[in-house]
């Protein structure tokens, strides 16, 4: 049985929101100058909200590959954009050199306050989910998969739940240091120069938090994915038209990951999965991947629209969804 645990609905449209509250508020509390963060998107755009509601100058340093609604978003928050030729690493390098002598606070997810609000997905999960299943969750930093993992173990010792679910981390091929770790049993990471893959949220070469999600994994008896793009984009499609749930790429390499665990025989099609989808559709829009199933174009005239419509409709077939 299939779970979609959607971030899309939060304010900015993705699960950084969990994580970015509470890690303003502390900032407030610390007397903090500004803050400032490197981000594929997501992270700008929350940290861009959060920081003008609070009152707080916000700089966010982006790669030049990062999805434009999402900086966008940030734009129009208020925040001072500053994009850096590279990749995402090259970013959060900047970050780390730079936030000192500004006097910014860092609110990568390296800030143990981000990892403390985005644990929460866990506490929501255990609260609907009481049998035993799994959970598969995109992974790029490897802050979120760390920080459910948290949640989750904090409320098995307190007897809160029995057991806690395997984590099964799920990364792009072009992508995918964390994962290739875990499959060939290594204890270190090898990092990638050249991340490259459609879902931009999880482009990172060099995470920062690897070593708490190793331990995510080794500690749930889990595992890690390896999808293609490809994988990606048809696991977007099919949740979009059988389920009306628009994700971005890098949510959708959840579905991607549990559709080839089931295919490849590591999780039984009986067990109970639980996907975490951690942004909307249109933070990281692309038409140019989505094929309409029906394009009219015809001039203003009626009879002509409603022969197009008539000769469409009787060559639709119908889908039936268990």
């Amino acid at each position: 049985k299939l779970y979609i645990k959607f971030e899309g609905a939060n304010p900015t449209g993705s699960f950084k929101d969990r994580g970015m509250t509470v890690a303003i508020t502390k900032a407030l509390e610390l007397n903090v100058k500004g803050v400032i963060c490197a981000s594929t998107g997501n992270t700008a755009a929350s940290l861009a909200a959060y920081s003008a509601r609070a009152g707080l100058p916000c700089i966010t340093v982006i790669p030049e590959q990062a999805a434009l609604g999402k900086v966008l978003q940030a734009i129009a928050h208020g925040a001072i954009i500053v994009r850096i030729r590279g990749s995402f690493d090259r970013a959060l390098r900047f970050v780390f050199s730079k936030a000192e002598e500004l006097g910014y606070y860092i609110l990568n997810s390296v800030n143990a306050w981000r990892l403390e609000g985005q644990k929460t997905l866990g506490y929501e999960i255990a609260e609907e989910i009481k049998n035993e299943y799994n959970i598969f969750i995109p992974v790029g930093n490897c802050g979120n998969i760390a920080a459910v993992w948290k949640g989750l173990t904090e409320l098995k010792n307190l007897d809160l739940i029995k057991d806690a679910p395997r984590m099964i981390g799920v990364q792009a091929e072009g992508s995918s240091p964390f994962a290739k770790m875990i499959k060939e049993n290594r204890e270190s990471l090898q990092p990638i120069d050249d991340p490259e893959t459609i879902a931009s949220a999880i482009r990172i070469g060099r995470p920062v938090n690897w070593k708490k999600a190793l331990r995510a994994v080794r500690e749930s008896r889990g595992d890690a994915i390896i999808v293609s793009d490809r994988e990606i984009l048809e696991a977007q499609t099919a949740i979009a038209r059988l389920e009306g749930l628009g994700v971005e790429p890098a949510s959708a390499a959840s579905i991607a990951g549990a559709k080839k665990a089931v295919e490849e025989g590591e999780v039984d099609p009986d067990e109970i999965v639980v996907c975490i989808c951690t942004g909307h559709l249109l933070k990281d829009p692309n038409p140019e991947l989505f094929k309409p199933k029906a394009l009219i174009e015809v001039e203003p005239n009626e009879e002509k629209l409603a022969q197009e419509l008539t000769k469409i409709v009787s060559n639709l077939t119908i889908q039936e969804i268990d």
